[in-house]
Order: structure tokens, then C-alpha cells, then sequence
């Protein structure tokens, strides 16, 4: 017969008769039935973990592309609303040893929205020293600050930002009106030419930013060495040398040549409805009053014609430097 407590009784070998032998046999028995209970058990586990860990990496997928696809969207939106482009450093006087984050702000008058860190968007995002050394400005996908970046001498420091191209499509009235505000009248008189007056503004434009950083006293060279950006402005004297009230000369390039005739817009945080306008001169110079102390945007734009393959009417760049006046 067959035992329900030990479920491996043989017949004739009840346990009051065979003792320690029939309980070996019933403890084996044992064994191999928890041995085949914790096999089966391991089995379901590592099946509803495999399903979980799967789920899970499907879950975070998916929220990963709905995030970027979000930011995308927003930043679209902001950049063809909102022309400005700047970095706005965690300070711009960091100590040695310092870390100093980099934000990227999109938005007019320096009233800006965040422009979180797009790594398809990047074409360089570094940061460069008075000695030369360039390093890269580190960062998470959709951080913001987009980047951070380790102070590790003395001296002044660009943090420089160039993107890749972003397209994008205004109404022509809207079109031609930022023209005005940017200063491209020539632009406005070539779409005229072309009987584009009346058509929407087909554009990519591209970002080059920068932010120059003072670490220490005031240093007397590397405000004036370039990043090698497409377009580029670039002082040609110390704006941390220079008091409330003077004159900061710069130049402006395309390509490593310079830019004649582009409106070069200087404005304060403190009070971005008193911007100074200039344009350069044939060596692609020009000099702006900073009338007061604090947070600075100096930018300049240049449009010229998209190759016949890009999809797009115009191509534009957008050069800015921030800094902090004392």
C-alpha cells in the first residue's frame, strides 16, 4: 500500500517493521521531491524575471523616446518662436578646482526658457582654456545645465557650444519681420528678387555659442583665441579688463574670414530694452558701450543662400558670447 506521509512506502514495508531503512527511504524520497519543488520554483522565478526585466527594459525604452521626443518638440517650438541662443555659466568667476555647469537659454530680451542637452543637436561642446587645452562639457541626455566641466588652472576659460543644423518654417510675414529685428534687410530684398515675398521662410540655422569664464587674476591672453566655430565673435580686448561705461572691440568671422557689414547687437540683463547696435566695418570689426556692470549678451546673425539639395531656402548662424561685467 501507499503511504500519504511519506509517498514512497513500498508495499509489505510498513516503518514499525523495517525501521531505520524505511526511514532513509522516505527521507531520499524527501529530498528529491524538495530538490524537484525548488527546480520547478527557480523555473517560474527566472521566467517572471526574465518577463519583468524585459517589461522593465520596454518600460524605460519607451519613456526614454517619449522624453526625447518631448524635447524635441519644445525646443522646436521655442526656436521658431524665439530666436536668441546663450549659455548662462553657474558662475562666471569660478575657483580653481571648481565645478561650473553650463545652461543653454533660448527666449528674447535674455528672458530665456531651458534648452536641455540634445546630443543629435551637438556639433561641439567643449570647453578651452588660456593654455590651449580643450575638453569636452559633460552631460546626461535632456539634462539641464546641458553640461558640466571641471576648472583645473587658473586664467580665462571659453565654454563653446556649435549645433547641427535645425530646420525650420515661418510664415513669410513673420519670416521677414525677424529679418528686420536681425538686421538681414539684404535677405528680405533677395527674397523679393526671387518672388519669394509671399512664401513662407524655409530655413536651417545653426548655433555658436560661447561664455568666457574668469578663474583668478586678470589674465592678458586667450580672450581673443578663437574655438574655430563657423561663425565667431571674438573679442579684441579683455572684457573682464574693462569698466561700466567703456568700449569692448571685437570681430566678427564666417568660415575664418571676416564679416563685413553684420549687426552686431550688445544687451544687459539688467536692461535688455537699451541693446547697442553696430554693424562691422569692411575687417569685420566693430566696438559697443557696455553702459553698466552685470550679465552681458553680445550676437550677431549671418544668412546667406541653402545648396540647392538642402531642402530648405536659407541657411543662418547665430554667434553669442555671454560674460559678466564688474
Amino acid at each position: 500500500m501507499r503511504s500519504e506521509s511519506s509517498g514512497c512506502r513500498v508495499a509489505g514495508e510498513p516503518t514499525w517493521e523495517r525501521g531505520r531503512p524505511a526511514r532513509r527511504r522516505a527521507e531520499c524520497c524527501q529530498v528529491r521531491q524538495a530538490r524537484r519543488l525548488r527546480s520547478q520554483e527557480r523555473r517560474i522565478l527566472d521566467k517572471r524575471t526574465w518577463q519583468g526585466t524585459h517589461a522593465d527594459r520596454e518600460k524605460n525604452r519607451l519613456g526614454n523616446l517619449r522624453i526625447l521626443v518631448t524635447i524635441l518638440v519644445t525646443f522646436l517650438a521655442l526656436s521658431a518662436s524665439a530666436h536668441d541662443f546663450w549659455i548662462e555659466p553657474s558662475t562666471f568667476r569660478p575657483n580653481v578646482g571648481d565645478r561650473v555647469t553650463a545652461a543653454f537659454r533660448v527666449g528674447q530680451k535674455l528672458a530665456g526658457d531651458p534648452m536641455p542637452r540634445i546630443p543629435a543637436f551637438i556639433d561641439r561642446f567643449v570647453i578651452k582654456g588660456e593654455n590651449g587645452v580643450e575638453g569636452p562639457m559633460i552631460g546626461r541626455t535632456g539634462s539641464d545645465p546641458a553640461g558640466i566641466a571641471l576648472i583645473s588652472d587658473a586664467g580665462l576659460h571659453w565654454i563653446g557650444y556649435q549645433s547641427t543644423p535645425y530646420p525650420v518654417a515661418l510664415e513669410a510675414a513673420k519670416f521677414e519681420d525677424y529679418l528686420r529685428d536681425e538686421g538681414l534687410e539684404r535677405i528680405i530684398d533677395l527674397r523679393k528678387k526671387k518672388g519669394q515675398s509671399a512664401t513662407p521662410g524655409r530655413e536651417r540655422f545653426y548655433r555658436c555659442a560661447k561664455s568666457l569664464l574668469e578663474t583668478g587674476a586678470p589674465a592678458s591672453h586667450g580672450f581673443d583665441t578663437p574655438l574655430g566655430f563657423t561663425l565667431e565673435l571674438v573679442p579684441r580686448k579683455n572684457p573682464y579688463a574693462i569698466r561700466p561705461g567703456g568700449e569692448l572691440p571685437l570681430s566678427l568671422s564666417f568660415r575664418g574670414k571676416p564679416m563685413a557689414n553684420v549687426l552686431v547687437v550688445a544687451m544687459s540683463k539688467d536692461d535688455p530694452q537699451k541693446a547697442v547696435r553696430a554693424r562691422t566695418d569692411a575687417k569685420g570689426r566693430v566696438t559697443l558701450p557696455l553702459a553698466h556692470a552685470g550679465f552681458w549678451l553680445i550676437k550677431a546673425v549671418h544668412m546667406e543662400a541653402a545648396p540647392a539639395d538642402a531642402g530648405v531656402d536659407w541657411e543662418s548662424w547665430w554667434a553669442s558670447i555671454t560674460f559678466d561685467l564688474k
